[in-house]
């Protein structure tokens, strides 16, 4: 299973967008605090978040909890500031593998980019653009991941290629 990690998330919008992409991949969701907005049942509900049952939600105080709680071990950290895009042959994402984000002001601490430098990766975009919008990230890296993986649990096929009437 996939791990989708944002650390200190600021626009629950990207957040909101973030978990649909986990409900229809059934990837998990890691939420490292100070969140930059409210997760309450009540607040979801009010959102109209009708897919947030199917979100496989964690949320810890820090990321030292994080690792302490859950070891990670195949992890990639997503940065504009990455050596190396993620089609780059030597980036390799396995089942079970754990995908950072930071927050959309900041991106990710440099003391988590550079420990391990390696695992840092970039999505490619044009000199003068800044960055991707975070949502957006993850759904790349998100269906790169799934891709390179077998896409495990997911239909491969939609209604049309089950009936020749589709036309």
């Amino acid at each position: 299973m996939l791990n989708i990690v944002l650390v200190e998330p600021e626009i629950p919008q990207n957040t909101g967008n973030i978990a649909r992409t986990c409900a229809a991949t059934g990837a998990r969701l890691h939420l490292v605090e100070p969140l930059g907005f409210d997760i309450s049942d009540k607040a979801v509900k009010r959102a109209g978040l009708d897919y947030w049952h199917l979100v496989d939600l964690h949320v810890y105080p820090s990321l030292e909890e994080l690792f302490a709680r859950c070891g990670p071990k195949d992890i990639w950290l997503a940065t504009s500031k990455g050596p190396k895009s993620y089609t780059d042959p030597t980036v390799t994402f396995r089942d079970g593998c754990w995908l950072f984000f930071g927050k959309e002001t900041a991106g990710l601490p440099a003391s988590v980019r550079y420990s391990p430098p390696d695992r840092c990766i970039r999505i490619p975009i044009r000199a003068e653009a800044r960055c991707l919008n975070l949502s957006n990230a993850v759904a790349i890296l998100a269906y790169e991941a799934l891709r390179q993986t077998g896409f495990p649990g997911l239909r491969d096929s939609g209604e049309m290629a089950q009936s020749p009437d589709h036309i």
